[in-house]
């Protein structure tokens, strides 16, 4: 190996690195809010439908950001989008905590549509970042970064639970947590990548899709369904399981956190492991059974008659609901040229679900009950898993 080849690996391994540690960091940021929503319920004094609202906030924040941050890595590169997107996330987090402080609804409602501003960047820059060193290595790795978010929000999870245990308020929670997270997106992507600007094609080459002709292209906007309807299961789990043990099963606060731990603790040892079983089976294969998995946890969840039957159903939840998100991005990559616009476009499509989705789920809960109104997911599973073909890689649609 010439010392040009070391030097280019050694580049690699760094930003292999430095990427997980960066989606260890947005899972962290993510998990400390989401497992403490009960809290965000009584300091505020608003129902599940009006707690949706506010988790549609974020919602709006993120489906601003996500169409165009393609553009704006094809313009700035993954580590300075990594550096924005952190610092407004940070930046919203301390908003938070002072409109909780001062028990605002609407100060609330502004913050959390800037932070999810920020998480929406963040995500699209960390997965363009994770193609290209996954492309690099010339292995699927795609899903031990995302075992990193969901490591990262086990870690949020346990915290919030053991801080909530302890007495201490959400709002001082979310200062130390954004102070970290300011620090973490700024230091870590100097060792990403090098950034290289779009070049001008030859006479004869295509050009790199941008917006409007990403959104034009059907395997993306088919592996968009795809991710739309697996991840809206992932989504529902992180935002509501929480709640769902507190009002279904009659648990504390604390316990439902760690159910919520649970759930992410089972995705993250999935996500970890899941890159060979991808290699091995394929993802058209492993979508489908993730589907399957994740039907049937929820289905436990929800008519579980105690505690524990109930933590079996949201691990078996947390596994099926691992690898369809880091799937989706790995196929909407699978042409380095045209990555970036397309796992935009990917993102966008299934952050529809992700981000959206939930609060919806807030509304039916305020008539059924959020326990049950979880069961309305079991509609886009079954798309998810009709449709899981369209994730073949491009290197077997010949």
């Amino acid at each position: 190996m010439t010392s040009t080849q070391q030097i280019a690996g050694r580049q690699v391994s760094a930003a292999a690195v430095a990427t997980f540690i960066i989606f260890g960091a947005n899972g962290l940021v993510f998990a400390s809010w989401a497992a403490r929503i009960p809290a965000v319920t009584e300091i505020l004094h608003i129902s599940s439908g009006q707690m949706g609202t506010l988790l549609l906030c974020t919602a709006v924040g993120s489906l601003i950001a996500l169409p165009t941050a393609g553009h704006v890595i094809s313009r700035i590169g993954t580590a300075n989008s990594v550096r924005a997107s952190g610092l407004l996330a940070a930046m919203a987090g301390v908003g938070i905590a002072i409109s909780l402080l001062a028990e605002s609804v609407p100060g609330t409602a502004v913050a959390l549509f800037f932070f999810g501003m920020g998480v929406g960047l963040w995500d699209v820059s960390q997965n363009v970042e994770g193609a290209d060193v996954e492309h690099r290595l010339r292995r699927t790795i795609m899903p031990k970064f995302h075992a990193a978010f969901s490591g990262g929000a086990f870690l949020g999870a346990l915290i919030g639970a053991g801080l909530s245990g302890v007495g201490v308020g959400l709002p001082q929670h979310l200062l130390v947590i954004a102070a970290a997270v300011a620090l973490l997106t700024f230091i870590t992507p100097r060792y990403f990548l090098p950034h290289e600007a779009p070049q001008v094609p030859d006479a004869g080459e295509s050009k790199p899709a941008r917006g409007p002709s990403a959104w034009r292209n059907s395997r993306t906007l088919l592996i968009g369904v795809v991710v739309l309807g697996a991840t809206l299961t992932e989504g529902a789990g992180n935002d509501w399981i929480a709640k769902a043990s507190v009002d279904g099963l009659g648990t504390t606060e604390s316990t439902g956190a760690l159910l919520f731990a649970l759930f992410v603790l089972a995705m993250t040892a999935m996500r970890f492991f899941g890159g060979g079983v991808i290699d091995r089976y394929g993802r058209v294969a492993v979508l489908r059974a993730s589907m399957a998995a994740a039907a049937a946890g929820l289905a436990l969840f929800v008519f579980a008659g105690d505690v524990w039957l109930a933590a079996v159903g949201a691990a078996l939840w947390g596994v099926g609901a691992a690898l369809a998100f880091p799937m989706g991005m790995s196929a909407a990559a699978d042409d380095p040229k045209h990555a970036a616009a397309r796992v935009s476009v990917v993102s966008t499509i299934g952050y529809v679900a992700f981000l959206a989705g939930p609060p919806l789920l807030g509304y039916l809960g305020d008539l059924t009950g959020i326990h049950l109104a979880l069961l309305a997911i079991a509609a886009p599973i079954l798309v998810a898993l009709l449709l899981a073909g369209a994730a073949k890689p491009l290197s077997s649609r010949e």
